[in-house]
C-alpha cells in the first residue's frame, strides 16, 4: 500500500512540468534516508543566514508552500521567497522530534513533527512553537528540491507534565 501511494505520487510529481515521453526515460537515483534527513539539515542552516533568498533556493521553481504563520498559500519561487522575507524576521530554528522518511523514484517525503523556535515579542525573548510539517522532495537536473512543504502548529496545546515520587 504504501509503495502504491508513492508510486502515484512520484507519477503525479514527475508529471508536473514535464512531458510524458521525460517521464518514460526517467531513471531512478539513489538516495538514503540519511541523505533525506539531512535535505531538512540543510533548509535549515538556510534559514540561519537570514536570506530569503537561500531559504527560497532549497524550493522547486513550481513548489507549493503552505506556511505555519500565513494563510495564503505560496505557489511559486516569488511568492514563497516574499514569505520568508517576513518569517525570517523572527530567527527561526527548528530541531525535527519525530519522522517518517519514504523514498521513491526520484522522490522522498519526509513527515512528521517539529519544533521552532523564534524571536518573542519581547527583546531577548524566545517562543517555542511546535508543529507537524511534510516535505515531498523531488530531484531536479541532478538537486533534491522541495516540491511541496506544509507545516502548522499543533492543534492541541502542549501541556507540561511533572510527576513526583510519593512516598507511601
Amino acid at each position: 500500500m504504501k509503495t502504491t501511494m508513492l508510486a502515484v505520487l512520484a507519477a503525479g510529481v514527475a508529471l508536473l512540468g514535464s512531458a510524458p515521453a521525460q517521464a518514460e526515460a526517467m531513471q531512478c537515483a539513489t538516495v538514503t534516508e540519511r541523505q533525506i534527513e539531512g535535505l531538512f539539515d540543510r533548509w535549515n542552516a538556510s534559514l540561519a543566514t537570514l536570506d530569503p533568498k537561500k531559504v527560497a533556493a532549497n524550493y522547486a521553481a513550481d513548489a507549493v508552500l503552505l506556511p505555519t504563520v500565513s494563510n495564503t498559500p505560496r505557489t511559486d519561487r516569488a511568492m514563497i521567497e516574499d514569505y520568508f522575507v517576513h518569517f525570517l524576521q523572527k530567527h527561526p530554528q527548528g530541531t525535527i522530534n519525530t519522522h517518517t522518511i519514504r523514498i521513491g523514484c526520484n522522490l522522498a517525503t519526509d513527515v512528521g513533527t517539529y519544533t521552532f523556535l523564534i524571536d518573542g515579542k519581547n527583546p531577548g525573548e524566545q517562543v517555542v512553537v511546535p508543529a507537524r510539517y511534510s516535505f515531498v522532495y523531488v530531484l531536479r537536473d541532478g538537486a533534491w528540491l522541495i516540491a511541496h512543504h506544509h507545516s502548522s502548529a499543533m492543534p492541541e496545546p502542549v501541556v507540561a507534565v511533572t510527576a513526583t515520587a510519593k512516598e507511601h
